[in-house]
């Protein structure tokens, strides 16, 4: 309410002392005048009327004749304006933009609080959950004026303090003021305040305290209603906006900035960052397969779509269960493969496939669960065809499903086995690694991918271990797993391993490994043998992967082939195949032999280009000149190996008609170089069966201090049953205190012994040659 002030009297200033004026020197006038002078030319008569004879004094203009000037100030009580502001209920002198004192805007708010409790009780009620405990709300980062409910409890910090309230914010858009008078509450300190009034064309809120007690209540929080968006609908249109994505992390990265979520859900993959100081973990509570929810502003990432999260929630319950139903569901039917049809005609590949479809879902499911591949093959022609397809077909799927743009470095890894099973030093570096890369990159645990190992019962401790940590095991494998401990009929029957049956009608089996394998793929669960090789199984499963590859990888399987020495039906249908590309039978056993000769040196390297090259799969300009070279090499050392090797051998003809050769490859042979000793002692063999005739029973050993390596024509297997595993059974039985291990396919393998018992070894080794009857 506006009153001229009492002061001032509305003049806005006031008198606080007094001068002479100096215009007049306190005289009060300033000049005198003759006043005849003023009146020439008017007549006698009018001039008589006047005494024109007297002198006239004119009052000072500045001092109006006082004599005096008064010394003036601005009226303090009013400031100068003439007018004061009164409150309109008790006339308290108040600012000049407001109505009430602050007493009386208190006591309106008080009056306004008991009328509405009157007046709508109902609405006063305290929320509570089934428990009975007040629920306070708590606001995310991204809700705004609009998300507040009148009445209800929310919980805020104070971010300023005033003499009349409290200025209390919900987040960093909401906030408001909560008239209280003599708070302790300081800046900084969290509030529980009752929304009574929103002003959203003000943008103000008022708020009044609330009284919560402690331990009788529970905090909501109040999120950002959001539409959910799949991560594949985001794209550079997406950029700047607040979405709402739900998902299943698969890795969670610290790096010295934010944490980095990545998330996937039935669609795609995409990263949430989320930041509060640097290098500092951002939601400890969220592990990797947890379902959450990531509310944030899209952006990008060197040049990647990211979230910058503002919230990341784990769901729980039903929420959780649902989404996690529909990701499965949807990754599922992803991963399904195409229904291909195989490179070539074959029985025995008709009977593998539901498994070689399953190793292939299996394989493309883990791309999309953003696990990383974890491939390990021996170091021959044969599981280095077997680790080149897969990667191969796997690749283009890896980047297409994942958007690291280095994901083919990061999530698949290949790497050679000297020996032909799983050994305990490669699982170890695999687990090692495997769990490394879980605590500093967050990674899933691999899939572990054994070709051209993995089947027998050396594996089976490695196999174990890898197990203990829950690491789904896939193998493709043509060794000799064992007997079959069942078997599947056509006829849908399961028997027992020890029945005789005929070998075309098992469609299934299982062997040892299989406790421990969770995809086995082997022609010997069939009724097969070992002639399909693991290169010419993993090239069909690599094409059931990816069908795109079938022209860049249809060479491979006869390449694997021949460097095995395999002989079936199916080995000339796929020399068949590359001549499609216009391979012969030399060029590919050529080419298998380069492949052996490189794979010496590389060592424990996986030789990515250079194998590429080789194998006429890249480089394609190259791929001549590299065989070539090669070649000539190879011939060259394996020629100076043969030349000392060759007239040390001892050769024999039993009683039973069996030719029986031996070579003492420590003395005889050049040491650590190629060839090794078990392709020195398969290059021997080659030469004698040369000579003496592929239809006779011929078995050729090398042998050093602590090993042995055994080479047989198919001519004995068929005709007196023999099999590398079966021997290194029978000799670790009758000699148990050699610990006596090995095995391999049935007419090429190897075997393990002390040192100190090797003579006894060898000669219990040609007493089970030579006790050999014909079936």
């Amino acid at each position: 309410m506006k009153k001229s002030c009492p002061k001032c009297n509305g003049t806005g200033s006031i008198i606080v002392d007094t001068k002479i004026c100096e215009s007049c020197d306190g005289t009060g006038y300033i000049d005198t005048f003759e006043m005849k002078n003023h009146f020439k030319g008017v007549n006698s008569n009018a001039r008589a009327k006047f005494d024109l004879d007297a002198n006239q004094d004119v009052p000072c203009e500045v001092c109006n004749g006082k004599g005096t000037v008064d010394l003036l100030e601005s009226c303090p009580y009013c400031n100068g304006t003439g007018e004061i502001n009164l409150c309109n209920t008790c006339g308290k002198l108040i600012d000049s933009d407001k109505n009430y004192c602050d007493e009386c805007i208190e006591k309106q708010e008080e009056e306004k609080m008991k009328k509405l409790e009157e007046k709508s009780p109902e609405k006063i009620v305290v929320e509570s959950d089934i428990s009975g405990k007040e629920i306070v709300y708590e606001l995310d980062e991204l809700c705004e004026m609009s998300d507040l409910e009148l009445n209800s409890i929310y919980r805020g910090k104070v971010t300023r303090v005033e003499r009349y309230g409290l200025f209390v914010s919900l987040n960093n858009q909401v906030w408001g003021l909560m008239r209280t008078r003599n708070s302790n509450n300081k800046v900084g300190d969290y509030v529980f305040v009752r929304i009574t009034q929103i002003k959203e064309r003000k943008r103000e809120v008022d708020m009044a305290p609330a009284s919560v007690f402690k331990g009788e209540y529970i905090i909501k929080k109040v999120k950002k209603n959001i539409e959910r968006t799949k991560i594949a609908s985001l794209d550079d249109s997406s950029l700047k906006n607040i979405v709402k994505v739900y998902g299943e992390v698969i890795q969670i990265q610290q790096t010295s900035g934010p944490t980095i979520f990545t998330i996937t859900d039935e669609t795609s993959i995409t990263w949430a960052a989320a930041f509060n100081e640097p290098g500092v973990r951002m939601y400890p509570e969220i592990e990797i397969g947890d379902i959450v929810e990531v509310i944030g502003e899209v952006n990008k990432h060197n040049g990647e779509i990211q979230i910058e999260s503002s919230n990341i929630e784990k769901l729980e319950d039903e929420k959780a269960k649902k989404m996690r139903e529909l990701i499965d569901i949807a990754l599922d039917k992803k991963a399904e493969p195409d229904d291909v049809d195989f490179l070539i005609q074959s029985p025995i590949l008709d009977r593998l496939k539901p498994k070689m479809r399953e190793a292939a879902k299996v394989i493309r499911r883990a791309i999309l669960d953003g696990r990383s591949i974890l491939v390990r093959h021996h170091a021959d022609a044969d599981g280095i065809c077997a680790g080149v397809a897969i990667e191969k077909a796997v690749i283009p799927f890896l980047k297409e499903n994942n958007p690291d743009s280095d994901a083919e470095y990061h999530y698949f890894k290949r790497s050679p086995s000297k020996a032909p099973f799983y050994e305990l030093e490669d699982v170890v570096k695999d687990l090692s690694f495997a769990l490394e890369d879980l605590k500093r990159h967050g990674q899933k645990l691999p899939l572990i991918l054994l070709l051209d190992n993995g089947s027998t019962e050396e594996d089976i401790v490695s196999l174990m271990q890898a197990k203990i940590y829950d690491i789904e095991i896939v193998v493709i494998d043509h060794h000799f797993p064992g007997e079959l401990i069942t078997k599947t009929l056509k006829s849908g029957e399961t028997i027992d391993g020890t029945i005789d049956c005929n070998s075309d009608d098992i469609i299934a089996g299982t062997v040892a490994v299989d406790e421990y394998v969770d995809t086995h793929v082997n022609p010997y669960l069939v009724g097969g043998g070992s002639q399909i090789t693991a290169g010419a199984l993993a090239t069909e499963i690599a094409h059931i992967i990816n069908p795109e590859v079938k022209d860049l990888l249809k060479h491979l399987p006869a390449i694997a082939l021949l460097g095995d020495h395999a002989e079936a039906d199916e080995v000339e249908q796929y020399i068949k195949l590359a001549s499609e590309k216009a391979y012969d039978r030399e060029q590919l056993k050529k080419i298998a032999e380069c492949v052996d000769f490189e794979a010496y040196f590389l060592r424990f390297m996986n030789g990515r280009g250079i194998m590429d090259t080789i194998l006429g799969v890249d480089n394609l300009d190259k791929h001549p000149k590299m065989v070539e070279a090669l070649y000539k090499e190879y011939l060259k050392r394996v020629d100076t190996q043969m030349k000392a090797a060759l007239p040390n051998i001892k050769r024999i003809q039993l009683e039973n008609g069996i030719y029986f050769n031996v070579l003492d490859v420590e003395k005889y042979a050049h040491k650590f170089t190629f060839p090794a000793p078990g392709k020195t002692c398969g290059f021997v063999h080659d030469k004698i069966v040369k000579e003496i005739g592929e239809d006779k029973p011929i078995i050729t050993l090398g042998h050093g201090p602590d090993f042995g390596v055994l080479r047989a024509t198919d001519t004995v297997h068929q005709l007196f049953g023999f099999n590398v595993n079966n021997i290194v059974i029978s000799l670790a039985d009758k000699i148990p205190q050699a610990g006596i291990d090995g095995g391999g396919h049935e007419c090429a393998g190897s075997i393990k012994y002390i040192e100190g018992l090797g003579k006894e070894v060898l000669k219990q080794l040609l007493n089970e040659v030579q006790n050999m009857t014909k079936e």
